[in-house]
């Protein structure tokens, strides 16, 4: 089956979304904003709602960019563990992915944080494993430089091991809890991590019993050379950056062809491109809706958030004139800043040609139609090896998230693409991923 999560932040996938009447009224730490696009993602039946994360405030040194916001800067917002442990209150099957960055987070407060999200949601946890693409947020970890590349993704191999190997601290029956002998737990049943590498020292055990999941799922976002092979290595979910059909279809097969020689089978990992949907009742309406959006954004503000998204500064630069290349990769770099400038140059974009493609799903892939035109795109996507399901991005909250559910997803399941209720209690068991094995069984 076709795996469908979405991003889950109130602000909506396109830039002038907040803007729009059918948007929340206001979603500054409006905890009712994400129970709404919960319950409405479950009533849907999506597998997932993941939550992107930062720390620290962006911007603040460009004041047109910091007044306007974005779906991506997050100035506030909740802590996502701990926002999750509340939405699992209000929801039952609905898996809640949530980023912490190995970068600046320990391994033991990931495992911790990470299996108690697990527990309280009875398996629905997942870990977004993030190196931290943002320069800035070093500033508030004691540091005045970034780290390198290498050894952020070195330290985030290291990290995941750490992490899987606390998770696997306690055997699945360590706690008897017995009135009648007296015993609450075996001893025999727990083991110390005892793990020294190049980052970390860890003792162990984690305090915190193995999860309903045997260990929470694990995504990772990015595909420069050093994430594809994190995720071939280790990774169960992975966000994709591919622009085109033909370039996610390269992406799937080669970080695919991988994970053999880690002595993993291909549908160990679910790969999930980005997808903002435009869906009306019919085209013209989702036409509409688009062009709306559209005229919420200033040509000035396109420029400074397209700067952003690739990296380099381009306020000088021509609207007209052709999509300038890179000067050269940042420390701070990403994936989906490269493919945008890969498709620029493929399709000989202008500067104004670049940002009206990429800035209504804010540089991932769009699709724009009635219910059959957007299940259309997803089924050949999908079909055609490109993808093993979508992470999608709804250009207004909650009505963008409302209508998918309504309009697309009966497409769907009358296709044979979803399953007509959820296949089981957990997030794992949704995805289509075994569970880890418990390492104190035979």
């Amino acid at each position: 089956m076709m795996v469908l999560g979405f991003t889950g932040g109130a602000l909506g996938g396109h830039l002038g979304g907040w803007r729009h009447r059918d948007s929340f009224p206001t979603t500054t730490m409006q905890l009712q904003c994400m129970v709404e696009m919960a319950q409405i993602a479950e009533r849907g039946q999506l597998d997932m709602m993941f939550l992107a994360d930062g720390n620290g405030v962006r911007q603040m040194d460009k004041p047109a960019l910091f007044a306007a916001n974005s779906p991506s800067d997050r100035p506030a917002v909740f802590e996502p563990v701990t926002l999750f442990a509340a939405l699992a209150q209000h929801t039952t099957r609905l898996g809640l992915v949530a980023t912490a960055t190995t970068t600046y987070e320990e391994p033991f407060s990931i495992a911790r944080k990470f299996a108690s999200l697990d527990h309280l949601s009875a398996g629905r946890a997942g870990w977004n494993l993030v190196t931290t693409q943002y320069v800035e947020d070093a500033k508030n970890f004691g540091r005045d430089e970034h780290m390198g590349r290498v050894e952020r993704y070195e330290r985030a191999q290291e990290s995941l091991d750490v992490v899987r190997a606390l998770w696997d601290s306690w055997a699945t029956d360590a706690f008897p809890q017995d009135k009648a002998t007296g015993q609450y737990l075996d001893p025999a049943r727990v083991r110390l991590t005892n793990h020294r590498g190049t980052h970390f020292a860890v003792k162990g055990p984690l305090n915190v019993a193995r999860t309903p999941q045997g260990q929470p799922v694990v995504f990772m976002a990015g595909q420069s050379e050093a994430g594809k092979e994190l995720a071939a290595y280790g990774g169960e979910g992975l966000f994709g950056t591919a622009s085109s059909k033909a370039q996610a279809q390269k992406e799937y097969a080669d970080i695919k062809g991988r994970m053999p020689k880690y002595g993993r089978p291909p549908d160990a990992l679910k790969i999930l491109p980005a997808l903002s949907v435009f869906v009306g009742r019919t085209r013209a309406e989702a036409d509409a809706l688009y062009e709306e959006l559209q005229g919420l954004i200033a040509p000035s503000l396109a420029v400074s958030y397209l700067s952003k998204l690739v990296g380099f500064d381009l306020s000088e630069a021509a609207l007209d004139g052709p999509m300038p290349a890179s000067p050269g990769e940042s420390v701070g770099g990403t994936a989906i800043g490269r493919s945008v400038l890969e498709m620029a140059a493929r399709e000989g974009l202008s500067v104004r040609g670049t940002y009206e493609r990429v800035l209504p799903s804010m540089g991932g892939n769009m699709v724009k139609g009635d219910a059959v035109e957007v299940a259309d795109m997803m089924e050949d996507w999908y079909t055609g090896k490109a993808c093993d399901g979508f992470m999608l991005s709804m250009p207004v909250q909650p009505r963008s998230l409302r209508d998918f559910v309504e309009l697309v997803v009966p497409e769907l399941q009358r296709r044979g693409l979803r399953p007509p209720d959820y296949r089981g209690a957990t997030l794992r068991e949704n995805m289509g991923l075994p569970i880890p094995a418990d390492p104190f069984l035979p």
